[in-house]
């Protein structure tokens, strides 16, 4: 079930029936938002947890994003006031200054009515007031950074994390002094189970053809959008191509070989399973994903000028590993697009070995386990 805080502050339990369903349950409180990056990993977590018959509670933003993605897991859906915390000067930022202090009051308040046993942190500008009033209130918290590199949010809460958790293993939080494991990142079992036939039958792909799938991430990628478009009759000469181009951003056209479709819920598994090439932003959890299905991949990483770099230190690491093609987003044209999957085919053989090569390291186990320790 997904249900908002503020539908629920009124119907509270009594103490009496709190302090029984906390002494035969132990409660957790995960938070993370501002997009599905933040959210969609935890989600493994939470069913392991809800198995183990824990009490769940998920704290995200106003913007409703975060509850849509639980969907309707045994999860108790709260929102708070945050602030973004940028990077440059904006009048915005005196604003969100009052938000991230509001946020924190909220935070503490319903901290201190769910008492949980230990904070899940997944990141995302919504992480600092829950972090925050949690370690004022005494409350552990297990911090997971999906990025090579430590995202702003993570960095502001080390100082009140016990456990740090990253995706790489050549993640460094400088300054920290807690506890570091390197966990991987969670993939939901959906995405592992996936059905290659199922997928080519919901495509409809009766033929022979390789399937090329492009995505942009959960919002899509205007430029790569474009790219793609511009360079159908030359892929689809090639490819049955599948462009996952993101909410409102379709422009219905008509190829032979070519399917277009705005977002993909259900079915992504089998879709990403019957995938031969996969086109792809550089976020950290589709990189995992994609690796975990061992798939070919070409990234096109989010530009430095659009983001703190994170996808391009992704994208470099993936590269230097050989792992996948790379091609800069200010450098794709047809003509690149083209080189980099003829490269990817050609030499598909070394990026295979490669890929078999990654640690399929048990994210969701480890993660359980570190939250299950620290709840002691």
């Amino acid at each position: 079930m997904s249900q908002n805080a503020n539908t629920t502050s009124d119907t509270a339990p009594d103490t009496a029936s709190q302090a029984t369903t906390h002494s035969a349950k132990k409660t957790i409180v995960i938070v993370g938002g501002g997009s599905a990056g933040h959210v969609l990993p935890a989600l493994p977590v939470a069913d392991e947890l809800i198995k183990k018959q824990w009490q769940v509670h998920f704290v995200g933003t106003h913007s409703g994003l975060e509850e849509k993605l639980l969907g309707d897991r045994a999860i108790t859906f709260h929102s708070v006031s945050a602030g973004k915390l940028r990077r440059y000067f904006s009048w915005q930022n005196f604003s969100d200054v009052i938000r991230i202090f509001l946020g924190i009051v909220q935070a503490m308040f319903l901290l201190r009515r769910i008492r949980p046993h230990v904070i899940f942190s997944k990141g995302g500008f919504v992480s600092f007031p829950v972090v925050f009033a949690g370690w004022l209130l005494r409350i552990p918290v297990v911090a997971h950074e999906s990025d090579l590199t430590p995202g702003l949010a993570n960095r502001l809460v080390m100082p009140f994390v016990s456990t740090l958790c990253s995706s790489f293993a050549d993640t460094r939080f400088a300054g920290f002094k807690g506890r570091v494991v390197n966990t991987g990142t969670p993939v939901r079992e959906d995405l592992l189970n996936g059905d290659a036939a199922a997928g080519r039958l919901f495509l409809g792909v009766e033929n022979g053809l390789p399937i090329l799938l492009v995505t942009g991430g959960s919002l899509g990628a205007d430029a790569l959008n474009a790219i793609v478009r511009a360079s159908l009759p030359e892929l689809c000469a090639s490819y049955f191509v599948v462009h996952v181009c993101g909410p409102g951003k379709a422009k219905n056209l008509r190829q032979p070989g070519y399917l277009e479709l705005e977002y993909v819920d259900a079915g992504w598994g089998d879709m990403l399973a019957a995938a031969d090439i996969v086109v792809s932003r550089a976020g950290a959890n589709a990189l995992f994903e994609l690796w975990a299905l061992k798939k070919l991949t070409l990234l096109v990483p989010l530009s430095g000028a659009a983001s703190r770099g994170d996808q391009l230190a992704n994208a470099a690491y993936a590269k230097a590993q050989g792992l996948s093609e790379v091609v800069a987003e200010e450098d794709l044209g047809t003509e690149q697009l083209l080189i980099a999957l003829k490269t990817l085919r050609d030499n598909a053989p070394q990026y295979q070995l490669a890929l078999g090569g990654v640690t399929a390291l048990k994210a969701s186990d480890s993660l359980v386990a570190e939250l299950e320790a620290v709840a002691k």
